[in-house]
């Protein structure tokens, strides 16, 4: 260890001063020195709290990009098949609530970036989602609703801290429910549709490494549990994606059921028509007499 730590000090004493700012904003002056001056993991504390900065900053980045494969698969097959409204209109009342929480709270932003971030990706997902069910005039409503509420939750005039408080509890109850109608249309398809794997994976991960920081930086049991139940559901989710992997659609399988069905009529027409057809007679030839 005194081997590295002589190798490594001379860098991170002379690190730019950007990058030494970020480094003191992010884990605070004693666990800076702890760390990147003295090169010393046997803090675990300070380890731990480091560990959990840096996976909290990258769900963040990774979030940025989360959903744009499910909306690409959406805009590209023109089909909401597989993906559940219901699942997505109560998951973006979840974020809404826990975003204007989390922010009136506080919270390092660390600890909750990703819930702005997913939340425009999920407001995309529902408006094409209702576009390609045939319900656009119900996409625009939805639009005037969510702005309405963005204003209402971050209003301090309008809905007090204890009031948003209920609310997040609620927020957790609706962001564990969300995840009911999804597994309930991947069962009912027999398959993921358009739903897309990337997202289903990195939710997973990212729930999972939210229990983690949450226990590290947020002392707030409301948040901590609706982390767990979410990555209990997520785990069903994925687990259905691994099995239908490469399972069609239960439409898929009804227009693969139409295809031999029609060629079957259309040779039994054709049968028919051939068997109904008299014959044609040979030329006659009369006798001179």
């Amino acid at each position: 260890m005194d081997a590295l730590r002589s190798a490594l000090q001379p860098i991170t004493h002379n690190l730019p001063a950007a990058i030494r700012d970020l480094g003191v904003s992010l884990i605070g002056d004693a666990c800076y020195k702890t760390l990147f001056l003295d090169i010393d993991p046997s803090d675990t504390e300070c380890l731990k709290f480091a560990v959990s900065k840096g996976l909290g900053i990258g769900i963040v980045a990774a979030s940025a990009i989360v959903k744009v494969p499910q909306i690409i698969k959406l805009v590209n097959s023109k089909s909401a098949s597989g993906v559940s409204f219901l699942a997505y209109l109560l998951e973006t009342s979840s974020y809404l609530i826990s975003l204007a929480y989390n922010v009136r709270n506080g919270f390092p932003f660390s600890t909750f970036g990703e819930t702005a971030l997913v939340l425009g990706q999920n407001i995309v997902i529902t408006v094409l989602v209702l576009n390609y069910s045939g319900k656009a005039g119900l996409a625009a409503l939805l639009v005037a609703a969510l702005a309405t509420s963005i204003v209402t939750l971050f209003t301090k005039s309008v809905v007090d801290m204890k009031t948003l408080t209920y609310l997040q509890a609620g927020a957790g109850v609706l962001s564990v429910a969300s995840k009911l109608p999804q597994i309930t249309a991947i069962w009912q398809e027999g398959g993921t549709g358009q739903l897309s794997a990337f997202a289903v994976f990195n939710y997973l991960a990212g729930s999972l490494t939210r229990i983690f920081t949450t226990l590290q930086e947020v002392d707030d049991k409301l948040i901590l549990y609706g982390f767990i139940a979410g990555f209990s559901l997520n785990l069903v989710i994925a687990l259905q994606m691994v099995y239908y992997w490469n399972a069609p659609s239960a439409k898929a399988k009804g227009k693969q059921k139409e295809v031999p069905a029609v060629a079957a009529r259309s040779s039994s027409s054709s049968a028919t028509t051939t068997s109904a057809t008299p014959k044609s007679k040979g030329p006659t030839t009369r006798r001179r007499g």
